[in-house]
């Protein structure tokens, strides 16, 4: 039996599928979010943030960050998760969080 895999990209904000979504880390009050957006939905979030980002201080920047890298600051991309997570058998669904006990079991495996 032969499987194809295919991997869709939605932009969370709007549902829309397209290559050009990349996904976007940010934080508040501690809690770190991420997001995958088109550019124009990017274009939008920076826009409303701006006013913010230039009035606040900048406590660090992590390097490598986002898809380009493949890694997020806590380890491999959403996407490389559920790829070995679909390689060792585990359910996982094509978008939202992955869940901690894939990214628990990723780590142990490596």
């Amino acid at each position: 039996m032969a499987q194809k895999m295919v991997t869709v990209y939605t932009d969370d904000l709007t549902g829309q599928e397209s290559e050009e979504v990349q996904t976007h880390i940010f934080s508040l009050d501690g809690v770190n979010y991420e997001i995958d957006l088109v550019s124009d939905n990017y274009d939008k979030l920076f826009e409303a943030l701006a006013p913010f980002i230039s009035s606040g201080r900048k406590v660090g920047r992590t390097k490598g960050t986002g898809r380009s890298s493949g890694q997020t600051p806590h380890g491999p991309s959403p996407e490389q998760l559920r790829a070995w997570a679909r390689e060792n058998d585990y359910q996982i669904n094509d978008r939202g969080r992955v869940p901690a006990s894939i990214r628990e079991a990723y780590a142990q495996a490596h």
